[in-house]
């Protein structure tokens, strides 16, 4: 099932699911990746749902919508939104990151798309550019978050609808025990949001939260053997880590994944999977809408 859905998904971003209505997974492969298992948990989970046209369930994109994709990373929000149909923007502080992305994007769309390289307020885009915005594991990168949201809510258009995600609390607060110093220095997570700072960051700024999600338990652990094992190795753990995790990955991880994906097919292991994803989240997820000008909801 998960090289199936390889074929059809570039690799996720770190996910932010909930608990949905789910199918029966597979059984075990044996050689999988912990980015692999990453993308099925996030599938389980409602994301990258190619039928209905939703990037997460709750957040449909169309061919007549432009998203918007501030901190696109490898991309995989705007290549979802191309395959849909949809003109998009994506920016990130990278210009690597948003070069190889516009190519991509190039080959699979003869819409008019924009890519930027800007980490920087006010973003050089217009007001009301987009019908979707999307700003996933971005927001903790800031300094000043509340202008910054400020600026998400410019753009998008009255009655845009916002996909936003930070990490949860718990996954960080535990992995203080065991990454970097850096890890909680710019440019990495300089903010951690409890769920009441989370929503009212959105809502101060003009939204109205149609969906709140907070999962991962999978990610919190890899991350956990992950720190782990480059300690084991003696590895200079200095600097950025957001691209840190990639092949080859640690014995530890790969064992660790085909844990988790072992336990998704045992009697019960979905709902294992749930109560875990509760308990100890690595991200959190909010669909948000904004008004129209006389303050109604589409």
């Amino acid at each position: 099932m998960i090289r199936r859905l390889l074929r059809r998904l570039l690799p996720a971003p770190q996910p932010a699911p909930a608990p949905v209505s789910i199918p029966v997974p597979e059984p075990v492969l044996a050689n999988v990746s912990p980015r692999d298992v990453g993308l099925h948990d996030a599938v389980l989970d409602g994301w990258f749902l190619n039928d209905s046209g939703e990037l997460l369930k709750g957040f449909a994109i169309t061919a007549d919508d432009t998203l918007l994709d501030v901190g696109c990373g490898e991309g995989a929000a705007t290549l979802f939104a191309v395959r849909q149909g949809a003109s998009v923007i994506f920016t990130d502080s990278e210009h690597e990151k948003v070069r190889d992305l516009g190519r991509q994007v190039e080959a699979q769309s003869a819409k008019p798309n924009l890519g930027l390289v800007s980490n920087s307020l006010p973003l050089p885009l217009a007001d009301g550019c987009a019908s979707k915005v999307v700003c996933m594991e971005v927001l903790e990168h800031i300094e000043q978050p509340e202008p910054f949201m400020a600026e998400l809510v410019r753009m998008g258009r009255p009655g845009a609808l916002y996909l936003l995600s930070v990490p949860a609390p718990v996954g960080e607060h535990l992995q203080q025990g065991i990454a970097p110093a850096s890890y909680y220095q710019s440019p990495n997570h300089v903010q951690i949001f409890t769920a009441q700072r989370f929503a009212a960051l959105v809502e101060d700024a003009g939204l109205v939260i149609e969906h709140r999600q907070a999962t991962g338990f999978f990610w919190v652990m890899g991350m956990i053997f992950f720190w782990a094992s480059e300690r084991a190795a003696g590895r200079d753990l200095s600097g950025a880590v957001r691209d840190r995790i990639h092949a080859p990955y640690p014995p530890l991880m790969e064992s660790w994944a085909r844990t988790w994906q072992d336990l998704l097919v045992q009697p019960g292991g979905l709902e294992i999977k749930q109560i875990l994803d509760g308990f100890m989240p690595k991200s959190q997820v909010i669909i948000a809408r904004k008004p129209l000008n006389d303050g109604r909801l589409p």
